[in-house]
């Protein structure tokens, strides 16, 4: 009998030096930690017999449930060490397993061991992290992850984060707090789930603040679930939203504008328009919303009969090739005659970054009020080549504005008919080559150039090959003057009587 009792004393002597074996040197109490802070279950140990607790080491555990099982110590852990067994017997199956925290920035792993039936979990700092500052300074693919300026993140097929890199935990302390759930997925899902490896940009909403941070996510498929990268594209989001805005502030401007406007960016993309290109062209504003190239907004425009009508399809071609390298010149402006009787003056001007732009200007009013005036000023000068006198009509500032045929015949003027610009001076110096002497063309040329108290006045002159003329001078509105030369036939009948008399 006492054999069996000095056997089972030293039996359970045996059992405290291996449990005392098995667990950490007692420390001093500390209530208040967090699982990551100093003290926080720092090199603490579990022991499991199955799913059951049987001894821990002496450490609080303050801010948390009692652990009193597995699933306890599961639930405590998988915040920050999400791939931690889900049963004792994986940890049987595979012997060892050490388990690391999904913030590759904190130094401490979970180990759990196999020993003769007994669950051994022990929470450490990493044995590398001492010396070299690196979770595994030995493993240079581990080493760029979680040094990437990037985000790098693991998300699995349950949609929670099972690992992610320093620059994606810095992130999502900064968009949800120092105190954030690593587990939770900080990016939205991408709408597109049928292009894998495709790009999709997302935001990020800051907590506390109307801010969001813009990146391009890019996620690839994985044995375990997906592998996700962020850019930061933050400096080009606000570049692109600073441009829209220089862009709508144009807008509002050119809206104004009666001149139709088109730019065409460098892709030869329509980038800019105003509503008067929609009242010129006719063009339906969700075709010029999709931003149509230049060919197809000119093929749109022959198509509208807004253009004139090429004589064929190979040379509107060429000639909107030739119009392309003219407008990139600045030296493109031409006048479209169109087939409902407008008339656009279409120019192309170069605009920086290899971009062009269009200007369309309705100016069949000028043309009808041009072509109004020409026909009446053709009236007039037929009505003038008519009359047997010769007629000059001086302008204002003393410039021969309009002839007749008779005075072109009798002054000899090989000049072209109706349209002069020889000053008073030379003409009447031009007459008094074909005339006798006499003051009257002086007094005709100081008449002309005068301002104030003109009347209509005649006198008669003489040329040379013996004609007599009588010259009227009348004044006209606005300072014009009228000079009309009559032949005397009753003086040019005598002079002839007389010549055969002698």
């Amino acid at each position: 009998m006492a054999d069996w009792i000095i056997l089972a004393a030293i039996s359970l002597v045996s059992c405290c030096v291996a449990i005392q074996w098995l667990l950490p040197r007692r420390g001093r109490r500390d209530d208040s930690y967090g699982l990551f802070t100093n003290s926080s279950l720092f090199d603490t140990v579990f022991l499991f017999d199955g799913d059951r607790l049987i001894s821990h080491s002496d450490i609080a555990l303050a801010g948390f449930e009692r652990v009193s099982g597995w699933a306890d110590l599961r639930r405590l852990l998988q915040r920050d060490f999400p791939t931690f067994p889900e049963t004792p017997e994986v940890v049987r199956d595979q012997g060892n397993l050490v388990v690391s925290a999904i913030d590759c920035t904190v130094e401490r792993e979970v180990v759990c061991e196999w020993i003769d039936g007994i669950v051994r979990v022990q929470l450490r700092e990493t044995p590398k992290a001492k010396h070299a500052g690196l979770r595994d300074p030995n493993d240079p693919i581990r080493l760029a992850m979680d040094r990437a300026p990037y985000p790098v993140w693991l998300l699995t097929s349950s949609n929670r984060i099972r690992w992610c890199n320093a620059a994606y935990v810095a992130l999502v302390r900064k968009a949800r707090g120092l105190d954030a759930d690593l587990t939770a997925p900080l990016f939205p899902a991408p709408q597109d789930e049928s292009r894998p490896g495709g790009k999709s940009r997302v935001s990020v909403d800051v907590a506390g603040s109307s801010s969001r941070l813009w990146f391009d996510l890019t996620q690839i498929e994985h044995d375990e679930g997906r592998l996700c990268y962020a850019v930061d594209v933050n400096a080009i989001v606000q570049a692109e939203t600073a441009q829209r805005k220089f862009v709508q502030t144009m807008t509002k401007t050119f809206a104004q504008l009666s001149i139709g406007l088109a730019i065409f960016d460098r892709n030869r993309q329509l980038a800019l328009f105003n509503p008067a290109l929609i009242d010129l062209t006719s063009l339906p504003p969700d075709f010029l919303s999709c931003r149509p190239s230049l060919s197809s907004f000119f093929d749109r425009l022959r198509d509208q009969h807004m253009m004139p009508e090429p004589k064929n399809y190979r040379s509107w071609r060429r000639q909107m090739n030739d119009l392309l390298e003219a407008a990139e010149d600045g030296e493109y402006q031409e006048t479209w005659s169109l087939p409902s009787g407008s008339v656009y003056s279409v120019s192309g001007r170069p605009h920086p970054d290899g971009a062009v732009a269009f200007l369309f200007e309705d100016i069949t009013a000028e043309i009808t009020l041009t072509r109004r005036f020409r026909s009446e000023m053709d009236l007039m000068q037929s009505i003038l080549d008519k009359l047997a006198d010769a007629i000059a009509v001086f302008a204002d500032d003393g410039t021969l504005a309009l002839t007749n045929y008779a005075y072109q015949k009798l002054w000899g003027d090989t000049g072209e008919v109706g349209f002069q610009t020889d000053t008073v001076m030379a003409v009447t110096r031009s007459w008094q080559d074909r005339c006798v002497a006499t003051p009257i063309l002086g007094e005709i040329r100081d008449f002309v150039e005068m301002r104030d108290d003109r009347v209509e006045w005649t006198a008669e002159i003489q040329m040379r090959n013996g004609t007599a003329l009588d010259c009227t001078v009348t004044p006209m509105q606005n300072g014009a003057t009228i000079v009309r030369f009559a032949i005397d036939t009753k003086l040019l009948d005598s002079l002839r009587t007389q010549q055969i008399s002698a």
